[in-house]
């Protein structure tokens, strides 16, 4: 699995890949120089990321669906559903 390049390229494609309703939302980031010349605005925040990042780690320790290659993951979206 490889990584992301964490320059101000890759985060405008990434913005530009937001559908419309996340556009208008706030938009938590880390310190990245590349971030802020993207987002920007009352909408920008930084900092906060790490209550976002332990909640994502807490559903995977607890919920063995959202992991990859675990027996019990989940092909259907519907069956996630029920299961979260």
């Amino acid at each position: 699995m490889g990584c992301l390049a964490r320059d101000a390229v890759t985060a405008f494609g990434l913005w530009q890949s937001l559908r419309a309703p996340y556009l208008d939302a706030r938009c938590h980031t880390d310190r990245l120089g590349a971030r802020k010349s993207v987002v920007s605005g009352g909408l920008h925040v930084i900092d906060g990321t790490q209550h976002i990042e332990r909640f994502n780690a807490t559903l995977r320790l607890r919920v063995a669906h959202l992991v990859r290659r675990s027996l019990p993951f989940s092909h259907r979206q519907a069956r996630l559903n029920l299961v979260i």
